[in-house]
């Protein structure tokens, strides 16, 4: 595994900066998954709030504060995957395909979505004629997702002006990318309010990686994490919270996820190695985790696990 973390730490105002050049200098010569935003679909700062967390971004913004985002670069075929449009898709599209220097193109060969919540799939606005204008890109997405695209403005426009081409996949069938990679979408337990929700497994030549930004509980699933933890090398996976003591202003059930502290109590049976490939993404704007100078962020790593950070390089 390779990776890199361009990010440096303010002490005055606890947050990250990178700059985008640095892709450019970073030359990736075998497959590998990149991470492109690690934050909760609304965003770091937050529309409204004024707690310590926020007040500080809005005057001094930190541009590695990106929505939950992978980028999967195909080296030997000189092509480019996102996982996920997010409304940071400008800056990702370019980190994306900046990292794979071998071709000109400003666009990944083919988007995968994950669910119909709004950090996972607006982006697509972007390819629309107010914006770029694309042509045919490739959108992977599951049934409900695809028909509420088809069925709903003005995503219906994106589909009707063949900004997009939606490419229907099957719950837990496996699509050929290339000779090397596979990618396999699988269903999750999650607020299904348009769509259904999935989370992927992603098969390189050597290595492999789960991608669940998104999963209500790990109990509600009908699959035990942990098994699946053990049969991959990397583990992308949701940390909204890291407890619920962070939101007191609404009503925690309502937006159920894995808090990280419950996560930790659930993997400390596994082994070094295994709680090594745990890679911490998806962190909510109240999350303490996202600065790496937290006691709670220190806890995590002491323990053996990751917490993902914008520009790390995972080889496939």
């Amino acid at each position: 595994m390779i990776i890199f973390i361009l990010s440096c730490s303010n002490k005055k105002s606890s947050i990250n900066t990178f700059e985008e050049k640095s892709t450019k200098e970073l030359n990736i010569n075998s497959t590998s998954i990149v991470i492109l935003g690690t934050i909760q679909d609304a965003g770091s700062p937050q529309i409204g709030c004024n707690k310590s967390c926020c007040i500080n971004l809005f005057e001094n913004p930190d541009n590695s504060r990106q929505i939950v985002s992978l980028g999967l670069i195909d080296a030997q075929n000189n092509k480019t995957y996102l996982f996920e449009a997010t409304p940071d898709i400008a800056r990702q599209m370019k980190m994306l395909t900046n990292y794979e220097a071998q071709s000109n193109k400003e666009i990944a060969d083919g988007i995968f979505l994950t669910h119909a919540h709004i950090g996972h799939y607006t982006g697509l606005m972007f390819l629309g004629k107010e914006a770029m204008d694309a042509k045919n890109t490739t959108v992977y997405t599951m049934p409900r997702m695809k028909e509420f695209l088809i069925n709903n403005g003005p995503w219906s426009q994106l589909v009707a002006r063949e900004n997009i081409k939606l490419n229907e996949l099957e719950n837990e069938k496996a699509i050929q990318l290339s000779n090397t990679i596979q990618v396999t979408p699988f269903l999750v337990p999650h607020r299904d309010e348009y769509s259904e929700t999935v989370g992927y497994k992603i098969v390189g030549p050597n290595k492999s990686a789960l991608f669940i930004p998104d999963i209500d509980k790990w109990h509600k699933w009908d699959k035990d994490i942990l098994d699946e933890i053990k049969k991959v090398d990397y583990a992308f996976l949701d940390a909204a919270f890291y407890s619920g003591k962070e939101i007191n202003n609404r009503d925690i059930s309502q937006i159920p996820h894995p808090f990280i502290i419950e996560s930790l109590e659930k993997f400390e049976e596994l082994n070094h190695k295994e709680k090594n490939k745990v890679v911490f993404i998806h962190f909510n704007h109240t999350n303490p985790v996202i600065d790496p100078n937290s006691n709670e962020a220190k806890k995590v790593t002491d323990l053996g696990f990751k917490i993902g950070r914008i520009n790390d390089v995972f080889e496939l």
